[in-house]
C-alpha cells in the first residue's frame, strides 16, 4: 500500500524534534533573534537533506 504523502513529508515526531533541537541551539548558542531564521532553515535543511524548507514548517519552528 502506497502512501499519500509526498516522499519529503516530515512527521510531527521529526517536527517536534526540530523545534526542540531549534531551541536549545537558540539558547546554548545565544543566538540572536535577528538570526533565527537562518540558523532554523539550516537546521531544517541538515534535518531533511532538502535545499528548500517550508515556510510554515519555519514558521512553526521558530514560533515563541
Amino acid at each position: 500500500m502506497e502512501s499519500d504523502l509526498p516522499a519529503d513529508a516530515i512527521s510531527t515526531f521529526d517536527c517536534n524534534i526540530l523545534r526542540d533541537a531549534f531551541r536549545t541551539s537558540v539558547i546554548e548558542g545565544q543566538i540572536p533573534e535577528d538570526q533565527w531564521d537562518a540558523c532554523a532553515a539550516q537546521l531544517i535543511r541538515n534535518y531533511t537533506g532538502n535545499f528548500d524548507c517550508d515556510s510554515a514548517l519555519l514558521a512553526w519552528v521558530m514560533q515563541k
